[in-house]
């Protein structure tokens, strides 16, 4: 794998790696992520030829066994020419969850940042349209915090009602 070459020239320290089968990761921890997340996915990108963002998820590692940091937001990251994927993993904690928007770099970061947000409240900076994609704007919860209560906070009770007609 050329491209850890490269990566542990120019962020020697800054992360580590793990496999999976054929998933290859790339891990940056919360105290490092603010800072190299975004030089890092770039040098991928423009060096290294990961140039298709396949995806961006997230994970909330509330009560697993092991994890020092509570969120992850997983970069899928393809090379076009050959075929190759890495998977960046990228970690954030709390009071105020924030890794730095990656839109500069692909165009279709856009939403899946948006959907991230809404779903587990990690917010990232220098995104330029940062609002809810899936729930209603008013809604004040994360629903796939693994802390969000199963029956919900009551905010479903204050949603105006649309009916088939209204739609």
């Amino acid at each position: 794998m050329p491209y850890l070459d490269t990566l542990n020239a120019k962020f020697a320290g800054a992360f580590t790696t793990s496999s999976f089968r054929d998933n290859q990761r790339v891990l940056v921890d919360a105290e490092q992520a603010p800072k190299v997340l975004f030089a890092l996915l770039k040098c991928l990108k423009e060096e290294c030829g990961f140039n298709f963002l396949t995806d961006i998820g997230g994970v909330d590692y509330l009560g697993y066994a092991g994890a020092t940091d509570r969120y992850c937001v997983v970069y899928g990251l393809t090379n076009l020419a050959t075929g190759e994927r890495v998977w960046v993993k990228a970690f954030a904690n709390d009071p105020e969850p924030e890794l730095p928007s990656v839109v500069e770099l692909w165009k279709g970061a856009d939403w899946m940042e948006r959907e991230v947000y809404d779903m587990y409240g990690v917010r990232f900076p220098g995104h330029p349209d940062h609002r809810r994609i899936l729930m209603p704007s008013e809604y004040t919860g994360h629903p796939l915090r693994k802390d969000y209560p199963l029956r919900g906070y009551g905010e479903r009770h204050n949603f105006p009602t649309v009916t088939r007609a209204d739609s």
